[in-house]
């Protein structure tokens, strides 16, 4: 039996780590480096992205003061950004959980980034909208049930 979003959003925890993360922006030649540094951080979550245009981190906030010497020239947003993961696992075909949870958070004015891993869905909010944000998703999860 597939999936449904409403199931998904009854049973699924949201976990967050407590941590503080900054979304950084490195040049497309940097790839090498930031790998390097994904794979020193040994925390829970960070993610990597590397197009044709940029070179994108988001790390916790720690690991940026860690590894700023070798991070010279990053561009690190502004934000303070916490985490929030839809604890559970998810069928790669599943359609509109993001949809739900973006038009959400979209409701209670927050602006999120979000990042799909094989089986989980994270989305990133500033850290002065994460209760607002884990109200709405509560809320949410409520109306599914």
């Amino acid at each position: 039996m597939s999936q449904t979003v409403d199931g998904v959003l009854r049973r699924a925890s949201l976990y967050s780590d407590g941590r503080r993360y900054r979304i950084l922006k490195l040049p497309p030649i940097a790839a090498a480096l930031a790998v390097g540094v994904v794979a020193e951080i040994a925390m829970p979550f960070c993610a990597l992205i590397v197009d044709k245009d940029e070179v994108t981190l988001m790390i916790p906030d720690e690991a940026r003061s860690t590894f700023s010497s070798r991070l010279r020239g990053a561009i690190a947003g502004e934000r303070a950004y916490r985490l929030i993961t839809l604890d559970a696992a998810l069928d790669p075909a599943l359609v509109g959980l993001m949809a739900r949870i973006a038009a959400a958070l979209a409701a209670a004015g927050i602006p999120i980034l979000t990042f799909a891993a094989y089986s989980r869905d994270h989305v990133f909010v500033s850290s002065d909208d994460f209760e607002a944000a884990l109200r709405a998703l509560q809320q949410l999860q409520d109306e599914s049930a």
